[in-house]
């Protein structure tokens, strides 16, 4: 190892050899002064883990640790020694310490102390230095390395779709228009209207809700891809579950139909939370424990029956229920919650459209297993899923988790240009704007399915965290839009 150049501190813990000289690079954590030698926690990101700085107060100038404080950077060279200490293996005797980066006390804010997750929202910028949001970036990464180890382990191609799109595949109309036009001086037709022919792309333009329409494009001649980006809605809501600009996994897959598709998204999402179980131990340990914390915080009867790391593990141990939406209107007409009209939303009869409190309850307290729920009724799903044979219900399917929810939403894709045809005539799409399209079932169309995965939800699961704007870096949400 050259002693002019850093090693990290996770390094250190796994294959620091003591007695060896050092370059360690960080941020002061803490700071504690004992008679003539001085104690500092230093942590450089690489793990949760902090290494212990031991300073004789003979190697540095009085006015030098004075500049230590909690949030300076420093360069450290010193010699790596066993630990005398407990919870760690080794620590580092300092022979030089150069602060490169003051942190004024007065002014940081991140002081040693517990901070709430409202107040670190205001301070993203700086959230990442705080436990918690370090070890979300790291799980974070994890998952996305993951992700895309999964699907090239299968072969199948990464697909980069457009994030402006003229077309609008949820047909929610919740879209961000995209446009370069003055609106102090905008371009009006005879009628009057706004006239998008003067506009950047020659029409109306928004920013995509879904990469899932190009998808199919490319799987119906490349038989199996996915797409992983970001995806915009334009939903003014303001709860824990919702993000204006968040990323999606969808992948699309030629010849595959719903119970392909159902064995495809099971085993993606084992392979996800095992990958991080096996990867980001120490970090989900130490989000296990602060879970744990939070929740004995809360009312006995809010409180959540298994732990993280406890939910993480039900997932790789069971086989996924699956069973009909309407198979789960019957247990949940005759669920205690709904016969006690505990719900906020009663369930009464069929065509209900279910909601998050309605799918806890069969994953949590009826099967205690992950769901998957297939064939609901054709109105309250997307005019693309395949119309099944009663003419009734569509080839849905929506994965179901403990504390989550719905985590993932596919279909097998209605690949018969008639009836798809009579769908967007139903709900209202129009078929000149979407000609490109419909040629996917013109010419050589085949069955085929695909799902959809928020990012930002399977990162609920895999950190416990109670809100999603603490799973993404900068979140985008109604009237924020900071950093």
């Amino acid at each position: 190892m050259s002693i002019d150049k850093r090693t990290k501190v996770k390094e250190l813990f796994i294959s620091g050899v003591v007695g060896s000289e050092v370059i360690v690079k960080g941020w002061v954590r803490t700071k504690r002064v004992s008679k003539n030698v001085a104690f500092i926690a230093l942590n450089d990101g690489s793990t949760i883990n902090n290494i212990q700085i031991v300073v004789d107060f003979a190697n540095i100038s009085e006015e030098n640790l004075a500049k230590v404080t909690t949030g300076a950077s420093i360069k450290v060279v010193g010699k790596l020694m066993e630990s005398q200490g407990q919870g760690q293996s080794v620590e580092i005797a300092v022979k030089e310490l150069t602060v490169l980066g003051e942190a004024h006390p007065d002014e940081y804010p991140l002081q040693p102390k517990r901070h709430s997750l409202e107040f670190l929202r205001e301070i993203a910028h700086l959230r990442f230095r705080t436990n918690t949001f370090s070890a979300i970036s790291r799980v974070r990464h994890s998952m996305i390395f993951a992700v895309h180890s999964f699907f090239n382990e299968k072969g199948f191609l990464n697909i980069h779709t457009p994030l402006i799109t003229s077309s609008d595949a949820e047909g929610a109309g919740e879209m961000f228009q995209v446009t370069t036009l003055d609106f102090d001086n905008t371009p009006r037709t005879e009628e009057g209207k706004v006239n998008y022919a003067e506009d950047f792309f020659g029409k109306k333009t928004n920013l995509t809700v879904s990469g899932q329409l190009e998808g199919e494009l490319a799987a119906t001649a490349l038989a199996e891809i996915y797409t992983f980006g970001p995806t915009f809605r334009a939903e003014n809501s303001n709860t824990s579950r919702h993000l204006a600009e968040f990323w999606m996994i969808e992948p699309e897959m030629a010849f595959y139909d719903l119970e392909d598709n159902m064995d495809l998204a099971e085993e993606f999402l084992k392979y996800l939370v095992k990958y991080a179980l096996d990867n980001c131990k120490e970090d989900l340990e130490f989000l296990n424990n602060r879970a744990k914390e939070e929740d004995k915080n809360k009312p006995q009867n809010e409180r959540a029956e298994l732990t993280l790391l406890e939910r993480m593990q039900m997932i790789l141990d069971n086989d996924f229920v699956r069973l009909t939406y309407t198979e789960a209107i019957e247990i949940l007409k005759r669920s205690k919650p709904n016969q006690k009209k505990q719900f906020k939303y009663l369930i009464e009869g069929w065509g209900a459209d279910l909601q998050s409190e309605h799918e806890r309850y069969l994953v949590e307290k009826h099967f205690k297993k992950p769901v998957i729920l297939i064939d609901y009724p054709k109105e309250i799903k997307s005019f693309y899923m395949k119309v099944n044979e009663d003419g009734k219900t569509v080839r849905a399917m929506d994965i179901l988790f403990p504390g989550i929810g719905e985590i993932i939403g596919g279909s097998q894709r209605e690949e018969r240009l008639d009836v798809l045809l009579g769908r967007m005539a139903e709900v209202g799409v129009p078929t000149d704007e979407m000609d490109w399209f419909l040629d996917t079932r013109r010419f050589g169309t085949v069955e085929h399915s695909g799902f959809g995965l928020g990012f930002e939800r399977l990162m609920l699961f895999v950190t416990g965290m109670g809100n999603i704007r603490d799973v993404i870096p900068f979140p985008r949400t109604p009237k924020n839009a900071e950093f």
